[in-house]
């Protein structure tokens, strides 16, 4: 029950009907699907598996005093190589070779061949549609995504560890960093650098459980060095070294590419998640307990994880300063309103029960279940959003500071990316009937 895609997570080498699979990178703000559907490269989750042939790659040859037009010579060569523009007149260029040990995958905003998984910017709340239209506004606004974001080396053979590093390759399989780019050299002649806006990783404390707490954000190199975060995001002066630390992912990493943030999860991490058919189990348990609405006794229910965006007649609304469930209403708020006025989502309100004013919201069901840390019933929310989730959940996200911006950071809902408000960004709902 436990286990999603159980067949596709085999461990065996000898395993000839489906690859490995070495783990999945799944967007946060979007609960388990885009708002205009999963297509081809383009989808709100992307599982790496291993590949019928090695495309790993590793460096090699370093050319050290290029002039442009030897380093151009050397970029054109079909291979794979990272140049590093020191000047005007220098530049340092690393071929990289064939590495038969290892997968490459790729990550950024190009649709270009050599991107395996193209991610845009995610725009907080914009799955939630409320029975209208869906806000589809990632493509109207200015991308701080890099089109060659970053890259992921996998092991072919256990324990398949992922490692990741800044910077893509493009479809000449080249990696430029131009003048401005901050860069330095390391020892026997060799180049690091960053990109633009940077690739931030964090990895949690006790990996993805019910134990986990949050780590630290780090910046990932190109060479996968790990460095203290920069001032800003895109400030010249690279932080300090932390050698003590890999670029290495663990179960549960978040990796932030300044415009989306990708939560990797490994195979056997997986193994022991819920699955979307779990979820839709325990939304039937909860609506099998027929909870009410205090005030107009009609039965409330969730809709079907298929309608997760679209406002149903049963749907049931919480208060968010006190958790008591209702059904749709259009009283308590200043004054009186007539019956039929449309109650505008998130509006403060007084609860009937309680009489505790607060935002008035939609529920809906977390539907992705790459992002539960356990298989417990849906019991909390998150406010100002309103997605429900397991209290283990709700709690571990309540507590990770996502990037936003340039240089701050703060909780999110990892359904939909909506800043978290309140004393701790969730709440446990208080339903009237049997469930209570």
């Amino acid at each position: 029950m436990f286990s999603p895609d159980q067949e596709n997570i085999s461990t065996t080498p000898a395993s000839t009907k489906v690859p490995v699979k070495y783990g999945e990178l799944i967007v946060l703000g979007y609960n388990g699907s885009l708002p205009s559907g999963d297509r081809g490269r383009r989808k709100s989750r992307f599982a790496l598996c291993r590949r019928p042939k090695a495309s790993g790659v590793k460096p090699s040859t370093v050319h050290v005093a290029c002039t442009p037009q030897a380093a151009k010579a050397i970029s054109n060569k079909d291979q794979h190589s990272i140049s590093y523009t020191l000047s005007r007149a220098q530049t340092v260029v690393v071929e990289y070779t064939h590495d038969s040990n290892t997968d490459m995958f790729q990550i950024g905003r190009s649709t270009e061949s050599p991107i395996d998984f193209v991610v845009t910017d995610t725009v907080p709340g914009s799955q939630q549609s409320h029975g209208g239209e869906g806000q589809t506004q990632t493509q109207s606004i200015q991308s701080t995504i890099s089109r060659f974001a970053c890259r992921i080396i996998c092991q072919r053979s256990p324990p398949y560890t992922a490692h990741i590093y800044a910077a893509g390759f493009d479809s000449s399989k080249n990696i430029f960093l131009g003048e401005k780019a901050a860069k330095w050299r390391i020892q026997e002649g060799q180049m690091d650098g960053l990109t633009t806006n940077g690739v931030l990783v964090m990895h949690p404390r006790h990996g993805f459980t019910q134990d986990s707490k949050p780590g630290v954000w780090r910046e990932i190199s190109v060479c996968g060095n790990v460095f203290t975060l920069r001032e800003t995001r895109s400030a010249q002066q690279r932080g300090k070294m932390v050698e003590s630390e890999s670029q290495e992912l663990v179960d549960g990493s978040l990796i932030d590419l300044c415009g989306a943030t990708l939560l990797w999860r490994t195979a056997e991490g997986l193994s022991r998640t819920p699955t979307v058919k779990h979820l839709e189990a325990l939304r039937q348990e909860l609506n099998a307990g027929r909870p009410q609405c205090p005030v107009g006794f009609n039965t409330l229910a969730f809709p079907s994880l298929r309608r997760k965006e679209i406002l149903d007649e049963k749907q049931p609304w919480a208060y968010l300063r006190c958790g008591h469930v209702h059904g749709y209403h259009a009283w308590g708020g200043q004054g009186r309103e007539p019956e039929d006025e449309v109650v505008e989502v998130g509006r403060e309100r007084e609860c009937p029960m309680c009489r505790t004013r607060g935002p008035y919201v939609p529920l809906w069901l977390g539907c992705e279940a790459g992002f539960y840390l356990d298989a417990a019933p849906p019991t909390h929310a998150f406010s100002p959003c309103g997605h429900v989730c397991s209290e283990k959940t709700a709690a571990f996200w309540s507590q990770i500071p996502l990037p936003h911006g340039t240089h701050t950071f703060h909780a999110a809902c990892p359904f939909c990316v909506q800043q978290l408000a309140g004393e701790s960004g969730y709440l446990r709902l208080i339903f009237q009937g049997p469930l209570d």
